[in-house]
């Protein structure tokens, strides 16, 4: 089997067991998408068509303040899904930007698969209730350090967490993840070095 269906199967596999019939139908529901460095794969006011499970890659997703100032929700990269849930499921334009930071390849479930799916294999409405649950988990988790960590933990927490992204992305874009400058995030890089 090709290297991205075999991720995209052995992240399924973590909640759910499929037959290898139903593997088959599953693939056969995903499209397959290349996103080249700097390029959007979604932007602010589109509507979600597809939720993404990324193969190859690196991608940002984030939202600009009045003053155009990106503010970086998340970043997804190989064994990550991504995408504007609420968006893919109310089919309202989203308010957010995906955008690559490195040549990426993707998985994507379209909204019309996504409901053959729970017609076909009812065991993935267990699959994504449980994956929307660890999303739900990670979101209140980083809006709570977001207010009592200082930016110093802030950083400390994504290298601990994500070391392997940390050295996959720009500081700049760390920066806007954290909800800093990129001046005080070099500071802190430097001051957290030391240590």
């Amino acid at each position: 089997m090709e290297r991205p269906y075999q991720l995209i199967l052995d992240n399924v596999s973590r909640f759910i067991d499929l037959t290898k019939l139903e593997q088959q139908k599953y693939i056969s529901l995903l499209t397959t998408v290349k996103v080249k460095r700097k390029a959007f794969l979604m932007q602010a006011g589109e509507i979600a068509k597809y939720e993404y499970f990324i193969t190859k890659g690196c991608l940002k997703v984030y939202t600009l303040d009045e003053d155009g100032a990106p503010h970086i929700s998340m970043f997804a990269v190989e064994d990550y899904w991504t995408g504007d849930l609420a968006s893919f499921i109310t089919k309202e334009p989203s308010r957010y930007f995906i955008k690559a930071t490195e040549d990426s390849e993707l998985l994507g479930v379209s909204r019309v698969n996504y409901d053959l799916l729970f017609q076909e294999i009812p065991k993935f409405e267990r699959f994504y209730r449980m994956l929307y649950q660890r999303s739900l988990i990670n979101y209140i988790r980083r809006s709570n350090h977001g207010i009592s960590l200082t930016a110093e933990e802030r950083y400390i927490e994504f290298k601990k967490k994500y070391p392997e992204i940390v050295n996959r992305i720009t500081q700049k874009d760390l920066a806007g993840y954290i909800g800093i400058t990129p001046e005080f995030m070099s500071k802190i890089i430097s001051k957290v070095n030391r240590m």
